[in-house]
C-alpha cells in the first residue's frame, strides 16, 4: 500500500503575526515554522500503518525551500521519502491541483492530510483533491484502520461520531485522536538526512483567489469587575453594553 501524506509548513502558534506590503503579505521575518498540527496526526497514523509489510509513506509539501526543515522532520518521524513542489501555496485550489497531479502520476492507495491548516483554516484542500481525482474524500477522521482494501474509520459529526467503511483509494482529512504525535529520535534524525527529497516544479498556475489585505483582530477591551452582590448591575451591563442578553 502506498500512502501519501500532505503536510503544511505553518507559523508556530506562539508566533506574533505581522504583515508587510501595505498589509497584503504575511511577514515571515523571525517566524518559527512547524508542521501543521493536524498534519502531524495524519503522518503519525501513516507511520503506524507502515508497520505492516509492503506499506510505504511519502510526504508531500507545496512550498518554497524554507519549508525543507519541516519536511526533514517528517522524514525523521518515519516517512520513506518526500516531494516538495517548489511554489508558494497561494490558495486551496492551487495546492489541491499540485497534490492531484502527483497522485495521478504515482497511484497512491491512501492520501492523508490534516483536516485543515492552522494558518488559513480553510479546510478545503481534501475536498478539492477528491473532486479532481474522482475519489471519495472524508473529514474530519478520528480513527482509521485498514483491512485489505477497506478503510474502517470514525469521523466527527455535529453532536456525535459516525462509523464508516470505504474502499481504497481514499482521501482523508485527519484530526486527534487518530494517532499519538510522534517525536523524532536521534536515529530518525540521522537517517532523515539521507532519505530522498525530490523537488519538482508546479503543475499549472491556476491561482483563483487574490489577497486584498490582512487585518489583525481588534485588541481585547478592558475588563469590568462586578461585585458578586451586584447581580442586577451585571445583568444591566450584559444587556446594554455587551448586548448578549
Amino acid at each position: 500500500m502506498k500512502i501519501l501524506v500532505c503536510v503544511t509548513s505553518v507559523p508556530d502558534t506562539t508566533t506574533k503575526i505581522t504583515f508587510t506590503d501595505n498589509n497584503t503579505r504575511f511577514n515571515k521575518t523571525g517566524v518559527q515554522f512547524i508542521t501543521g498540527p493536524y498534519d502531524d496526526y495524519a503522518l503519525a497514523r501513516a507511520v503506524e500503518l507502515k508497520e505492516k509489510p509492503g506499506v510505504t509513506v511519502t510526504v508531500l509539501n507545496v512550498g518554497t525551500a524554507d519549508s525543507e526543515p519541516v519536511i526533514r522532520k517528517c522524514l525523521a518521524i518515519g516517512a520513506d521519502d518526500a516531494i516538495r513542489v517548489d511554489a508558494e501555496p497561494t490558495d486551496a485550489f492551487f495546492v489541491a491541483e499540485q497534490i492531484a497531479a502527483i497522485a495521478k502520476e504515482n497511484n497512491y492507495d491512501l492520501i492523508l492530510m490534516g483536516r485543515e491548516s492552522i494558518d488559513y483554516n480553510g479546510g478545503q484542500v481534501h475536498g478539492i483533491v477528491g473532486e479532481l481525482l474522482g475519489m471519495p474524500s472524508i473529514s474530519p477522521v478520528m480513527q482509521l484502520d485498514i483491512d485489505g482494501s477497506t478503510a474502517k474509520l470514525t469521523r466527527e459529526i455535529e453532536g456525535g461520531k459516525q462509523a464508516l467503511e470505504a474502499q481504497l483509494p481514499l482521501i482523508l482529512g485527519c484530526q486527534e485522536p487518530i494517532a499519538e504525535w510522534k517525536i523524532p529520535n536521534m536515529r530518525g534524525i540521522m537517517t532523515a538526512r539521507t532519505k530522498p527529497l525530490k523537488v519538482i516544479p508546479p503543475a499549472g498556475n491556476d491561482t483563483l483567489t487574490k489577497v486584498v489585505g490582512y487585518e489583525l483582530p481588534p485588541p481585547r477591551g478592558s475588563v469590568k469587575m462586578i461585585p458578586a452582590e451586584e447581580a442586577e448591575t451585571l445583568i444591566q451591563l450584559l444587556r446594554t453594553e455587551a448586548k448578549v442578553i
